[in-house]
């Protein structure tokens, strides 16, 4: 029987083995494991790569939101406004750091966060928002960034999803998790820019945070045995440098492939009225991180299931990102003041993901999408 796999990283590290061997022998030659040259080097080509004037590697994406917070010098009970739809990292930082975290509702069609639901969760305890470019494109960053300037509010971006997506607006302009004041990327193997291990960024054009940031990721130290605040264990070892160095060349290559995919997706899924196909935002390119549809159907959870049996009969797998809100989650449920944020409910009950990575081929999109079609008929 056909398996597909959701994410085909086998594959990919086929097309580039013979780089990967050499950077990964060569860390081992040179013993240097933590920090050294092969960490520096991704550091610069990154920053290239992104045109912004800082990279702070660190040990993952959930790391970076941290540091970033810890840099702001948020305080306990200061209130920092984030998704109710998102992956529970976001959140949970600001729950460990002692922060409060805010939840809103989302964009119906691009899954983001809007301007004007923010504005409606601000408070005079609000001191921050965290903007997530879910699944692959950029919130309204022009009007967001508009909008802190307003409050005078600190915006990090969640940009674990959308690395290399490119924002266009008429004052807000670059790649993605380089928008705001400070940006936190995630480098966790499944991403469109993953390494072999955990591994994360922060970026930020910043100076004062930028050193806050490299300061905080080493023990608070500014240099060694001295330490000049309370700082994490958080670094980019060596060998998921190297890695990250051979793939981050072919990033672009890798989402080009991704939005192929999807643009299959859209002709081949579109015109079933049961399914809704993911949004795009007008002023950011899509990287597609997952490619997500919504049912548009009576019972959505009931024929959900249903379609993911009928998928797996088939060897062709499906995810359902994110089945429940941030506020119905009991780590959280003691932030949440009651009620209901009716997008988010609806796509937590209507979502589901379809395989989406950078070696799918014409003969597997194909028979996943007359796998999806035939559930329908």
């Amino acid at each position: 029987m056909v398996q597909l796999p959701m994410v085909d990283l086998k594959k990919q590290f086929q097309s580039i083995k013979a780089e990967i061997d050499r950077e990964m022998q060569e860390v081992l030659e040179s013993a240097i494991f933590i920090g050294g040259p092969k960490v520096n080097a991704f550091r610069e080509q990154l920053e290239t790569y992104l045109q912004v004037k800082h990279v702070i590697p660190c040990a993952n994406g959930t790391d970076a939101l941290q540091i970033a917070m810890m840099a702001i010098g948020l305080k306990p009970g200061d209130e920092v406004i984030v998704p109710a739809f998102t992956y529970v990292a976001t959140a949970e930082v600001i729950g460990l750091l002692g922060l409060t975290p805010v939840m809103t509702d989302v964009d119906p069609e691009t899954f983001n966060i809007t301007p004007e639901l923010i504005e409606a969760a601000i408070t005079p305890k609000t001191k921050a928002i965290v903007p997530v470019h879910l699944f692959g494109q950029c919130a309204d960053m022009e009007a967001i960034m508009a909008l802190a300037a307003k409050h005078q509010l600190w915006v990090i971006e969640d940009n674990a999803q959308a690395i290399g997506a490119d924002y266009k607006g008429n004052t807000v302009n670059g790649k993605s998790g380089t928008l705001g004041h400070i940006g936190c990327t995630s480098f966790f193997p499944s991403k469109n820019l993953g390494c072999y291990g955990d591994g994360g960024a922060i970026t930020t054009n910043d100076d004062d945070l930028a050193y806050a940031c490299r300061m905080i990721a080493n023990h608070g130290q500014s240099k060694q045995y001295y330490h000049d605040m309370i700082g994490v264990n958080s670094r980019l070892d060596a060998m998921q440098a190297g890695v990250l160095n051979v793939k981050l060349p072919h990033l672009d290559r890798y989402n080009a492939a991704r939005q192929r995919a999807a643009e299959y997706y859209d002709q081949h899924l579109g015109q079933l009225p049961q399914l809704l196909p993911p949004g795009r935002s007008v002023q950011s390119t899509h990287v597609f991180h997952q490619y997500t549809l919504r049912l548009n159907v009576p019972n959505p959870r009931e024929v959900r299931e249903a379609l993911k049996a009928h998928l797996q009969n088939l060897g062709i797998p499906m995810m359902v990102y994110y089945p429940v809100p941030l506020y119905d989650q009991p780590a959280f449920n003691s932030y949440w003041k009651g009620g209901t944020l009716p997008v988010t409910e609806q796509l937590c009950a209507t979502v589901f993901s379809l395989p989406m990575h950078s070696e799918l081929d014409e003969d597997q999109l194909k028979y996943i999408c007359e796998g999806v079609r035939t559930f329908f008929k």
